[in-house]
């Protein structure tokens, strides 16, 4: 019985230089990449080699980078474990854009298929964040429960603002988003309710947010055409942080997703209580793996 857990990074991981070392150790990788500039339209692979860190910041880059980047990843480690066959998950789980990639490696989503949803869900993204200006910050130090009580109080005195939670990262570690003013009147607040930092995040708009509904709409469309099938282990969703194997709750979740909090801490737990010793990082960064000692404590 396999009893590796397999967790995917969401944007934010990319670096210059990323998936070289990766594209020159494997026929698949190479073949992987290759097929991803055909399906993007661009040469991909000359970015994440050579680009400039601004150069990754684009959306239409940084999401199937780091996507491309996690499944290949996977599809080395994997490999590794058992020498010639690549080993099954016992449980698998992506961050926010990591969750496609987990999917992937799931076998519940195709690399190609998952790899043109990425690129639409990028596309849409960047619409919805031009349409009206936002962000999100970090608060650090401050309960779960304080956040969201700031939230709530701040949405209450601007009605015509948004802020919510967008990612329970770890305990003491959240992520909130919603429009500029809205998010910098939170940040304020959390501080004054002794959160130990706030601060704004070099983002292009408010991820996992009802600002993202227009994004939600025009990629729901693109999940519904898509074939999904029963994953070969169950992938915990970030919606609600619970483990899926039906076909059509992983993309009613998936669609969800985009204006729905990332519940890491809740993924994280539920896994270990469901049996996860073992967590394998496949993806740029180690991230996740920070977050999972401090949820592990």
């Amino acid at each position: 019985m396999a009893k590796k857990v397999y967790v995917f990074p969401g944007q934010g991981a990319q670096f210059s230089g990323m998936g070289k070392d990766l594209y020159e150790k494997s026929c698949k990788v190479r073949k992987m990449f290759n097929t991803a500039n055909e399906i993007l339209g661009f040469r991909i692979t000359d970015i994440m080699f050579g680009g400039s860190d601004d150069d990754l910041k684009q959306t239409k880059v940084t999401q199937p980078a780091v996507f491309l980047h996690s499944v290949s990843a996977y599809e080395i480690i994997s490999k590794k474990c058992c020498f010639l066959y690549r080993e099954k998950p016992l449980m698998a789980a992506g961050h926010s854009l990591g969750e496609f990639s987990a999917l992937v490696a799931a076998k519940a989503l195709s690399f190609e298929n998952g790899l043109q949803l990425v690129a639409k869900r990028a596309e849409a993204m960047q619409k919805a964040c031009e349409i009206v200006p936002s962000t999100m910050a970090a608060i650090l130090g401050l309960a779960d429960e304080k956040v969201e009580e700031v939230c709530t109080a701040v949405s209450a005195e601007l009605p015509d603002e948004v802020v919510v939670p967008a990612n329970y990262n770890s305990p003491g570690q959240i992520v909130i988003s919603g429009t500029v003013k809205a998010v910098e009147v939170a940040c304020e607040k959390c501080k004054d309710m002794g959160a130990k930092r706030a601060m704004t995040l070099k983002v292009g708009g408010a991820f996992h947010s009802p600002l993202m509904e227009p994004a939600r709409v025009q990629l729901a469309e693109a999940i519904e055409k898509t074939e999904f099938k029963t994953p070969v282990c169950p992938v915990y969703q970030n919606v609600d942080g619970k483990p899926c194997t039906d076909p059509v709750a992983i993309k009613r979740n998936l669609i969800a997703q985009l204006t729905a909090p990332v519940r890491w801490t809740g993924i994280v737990r539920n896994m270990l209580a469901d049996g996860a010793k073992e967590f394998v990082e496949c993806g740029p960064g180690n991230v996740l793996s920070g977050l999972i000692s401090k949820i592990r404590l």
